[in-house]
């Protein structure tokens, strides 16, 4: 057996990438799913197309490579995150669509629970915020008609996308999750590493729901999806796992990656640290039963503003256009573009802020916004990288690593660098978040290398060094920085 097989389930879709054991690819299959919108602010994904699209892609990729079922050693999954669902035991049928990761229908609870949002923090590292799982779970059981008696009944299980799918791969022998998913959820303990009875009280959640927590490589199960049986042996919920695929292993070294979102992670080591500028404070890997633990600064809206433009705006035909664009925008105009489309994420944690662009000039085109929007990451990045830095103390000579499908751009990491005043390293391998899946069951299995020969194999492709004069960088992101706060609704 030579091959690990990483199924890589995303917020717009389904990847299966198959790994050789010296972990380089050797096929990918990729299928989109749709969104759904039924509200202002909801976001649902049915859960019926990710199943179908992950079992579709995962036989797909073994026949585009031409080998066989046999040949895979085991099987890695990596997940969006706080993506919830709840199904039936009994049938396996879910309850309602999976309620999205981006969704904000639970914001007007969340300010309910203000008063709590202290002793949630100290138990679970998340603020009291629609994004993460419990109050989206609460929700389900609150407005599905006999969810609430079923769930009492013992007939309902709750899980983040990882833990739905092991469960139809393992023809529902299993209803598990990883460490890295369950500290997402806002209700797991990530200093007792268990469920925490306590914010489980809070939310009105049956604890009887929740799946069994193991470490990110341990033994999750068995599928026959493609044949004969296959071990899982490999979890990791996506920015995580890119942490892993990064090689992030050391106390101050940090990734962020860019897809729909952004996602920043600075490893701080087996002691986790409180923020004080409402990072968060989240598990990055949890290994032998220890776990290793990160601030993160989430982005809701990054490789996601370059979609508005093509989607919403129709000014672009292709994200690649992007770049062409904006080289050629005019210097002279300086346009902020603040993609608060669902709220803002960290470090402002503000669900009703919603987007806006400052400095509009009559001259302003195409051109000017596609630069407004690929600076926007750069900026929230700086937003992130800074509230680090204040919660850490300062980090020395910070070196970001950097991957997803915006970190292909070079004009964007360039702005990157400039806007941050750091350098910015590109892997050779930007599938970092499949990556890190594979490697963590290609690890288990015995077949892949240890942390430490994975880590001496990490390989950069380019380093983007600062260009810009300090002056320059601290007036744009003044700039930002007022643009942010005029819409700002805290």
């Amino acid at each position: 057996m030579t091959h690990i097989l990483a199924i890589d389930q995303g917020t717009t879709s389904s990847r299966a990438i198959l790994f050789s054991a010296d972990l380089k690819i050797v096929a990918t299959a990729q299928e989109e799913f749709a969104q759904h919108f039924p509200d202002s602010g909801w976001v649902e994904h049915d859960l019926e197309d990710i199943w179908a699209t992950v079992a579709r892609t995962c036989r797909e990729v073994v026949e585009t490579a031409g080998i066989d079922a046999g040949d895979i050693s085991a099987i890695g999954i990596t997940n969006q995150r706080e993506t919830t669902a709840v199904w039936d035991r009994r049938t396996g049928a879910p309850v309602h669509r999976a309620i999205v990761w981006q969704d904000r229908r639970t914001a007007a609870f969340c300010r309910e629970m203000a008063a709590h949002e202290a002793e949630v923090t100290a138990r679970t590292g998340l603020l009291m915020d629609p994004y993460f799982s419990g109050t989206k779970l609460r929700w389900i059981l609150e407005n599905v008609d006999g969810a609430r008696a079923d769930a009492e009944a013992g007939h309902l299980l709750f899980g983040t996308i990882d833990s739905y799918l092991i469960w139809r791969l393992t023809r529902g022998r299993a209803h598990v999750t990883d460490a890295t998913n369950a500290c997402r959820t806002m209700l797991y303990n990530i200093h007792a590493g268990a469920w925490d009875d306590h914010v489980c009280g809070l939310l009105d959640v049956p604890m009887g729901m929740l799946p069994e927590v193991r470490d990110c490589a341990s033994e999750f199960g068995t599928t026959d999806l493609l044949g004969p049986e296959i071990p899982i042996l490999g979890v990791a919920g996506d920015q995580q796992a890119a942490t892993i695929g990064q090689a992030c292993f050391e106390p101050g070294m940090m990734k962020s990656t860019y897809g729909t979102g952004c996602f920043a992670l600075l490893n701080t080591g087996e002691a986790p640290v409180a923020s004080t500028n409402r990072l968060l404070t989240t598990v990055a890997y949890q290994l032998d039963g220890v776990p290793t633990y990160a601030l993160e600064g989430s982005i809701f809206i990054a490789g996601a503003v370059v979609q508005w433009l093509r989607d919403g705006l129709g000014i672009i035909g292709s994200a690649a256009e992007t770049q062409a664009l904006a080289e050629a925008a005019d210097p002279a105009q300086r346009l902020y573009l603040v993609p608060a489309f669902t709220g803002l994420g960290a470090p402002h944690w503000d669900p009703d802020a919603r987007g806006a662009i400052f400095g509009l000039t009559r001259g302003s085109g195409p051109a000017e916004f596609a630069r407004a929007a690929l600076e926007s990451v750069g900026y929230q990045t700086r937003d992130l990288l800074d509230a680090m830095r204040a919660d850490m103390g300062g980090l020395g000579d910070t070196v970001l690593r950097v991957d997803g499908g915006m970190s292909a751009s070079d004009w964007s990491m360039q702005f990157l660098s400039d806007i941050l005043g750091a350098p910015v390293d590109r892997p050779e391998v930007l599938e970092t978040t499949a990556l890190g899946a594979a490697w963590l069951a290609g690890m288990r299995a015995g077949v892949c290398p240890d942390m430490d020969g994975f880590a001496e194999d990490w390989a950069l492709e380019r380093r983007f060094e600062p260009e810009m004069a300090e002056a320059d960088r601290e007036d744009r992101y003044a700039g930002w920085s007022d643009a942010v706060g005029r819409t700002l609704t805290r």
